[in-house]
């Protein structure tokens, strides 16, 4: 009896150790795999969800915090609808934090080839196309209103106008160049 109560107490302390090690190697995967991730990767999941996000825009209180439903997601953008009607497009790299977002997230790099192609110059392309006024807000809290003209590689060009007018030559106050990466958000009414 002395013996199996022995072997009993061996089999368990065994059992013990062994489930032990797998939880400490699956908790050393997680942590593995989540280093793995991106902002994509928790974004996409997402879509359709109500997110509030702090985006990298000095000087304007307001604008620091946006809340809206997560209606499309690039390479490097987000698209927000806001409850007021508007959209807003914001470069991913001007988010500071997101909140809102659920646990789950999308296996990295399966995006697909053609959403790594529609990158934020191709969705500003789509609004230079689409003429609406938006307002261009730059980094600095700097509103910029307009209608996007031209899209480069590394710049935008909006025609700068007031927001009841269309974009008309005679209207056209000023044509300003930005850079991308000097772009806060963009947002235009639906």
């Amino acid at each position: 009896m002395r013996w199996e109560a022995l072997f009993a107490d061996l089999e368990m302390q065994w059992e013990a150790a062994e489930a032990a090690e797998l939880d400490a190697e699956l908790i050393d995967r997680s942590r593995r795999e989540a280093a793995y991730l991106r902002l994509i990767d928790r974004l996409r999941p997402a879509i359709g969800s109500s997110l509030r996000l702090g985006v990298q825009v000095v000087g304007r209180e307001s604008d620091n915090v946006l809340t809206g439903q997560l209606i499309a997601l690039g390479v490097d953008w987000m698209l927000l609808r806001e409850p007021a009607a508007h959209e807003v497009l914001v470069p991913l790299h001007r988010v500071l934090w997101v909140h809102g977002l659920a646990a789950l997230s999308a296996h990295p790099g399966h995006e697909g080839p053609l959403a790594v192609r529609l990158d934020l110059r191709y969705v500003l392309r789509g609004v230079a196309r689409d003429r609406s006024s938006c307002a261009v807000v730059l980094a600095d809290g700097t509103p910029v209103r307009g209608t996007v003209d031209r899209v480069g590689a590394d710049f935008v060009e909006v025609a700068e106008h007031l927001d009841d007018e269309f974009r008309r030559a005679r209207s056209v106050r000023a044509v300003r160049t930005i850079p991308l990466a000097a772009i806060g958000f963009v947002r235009r009414t639906v």
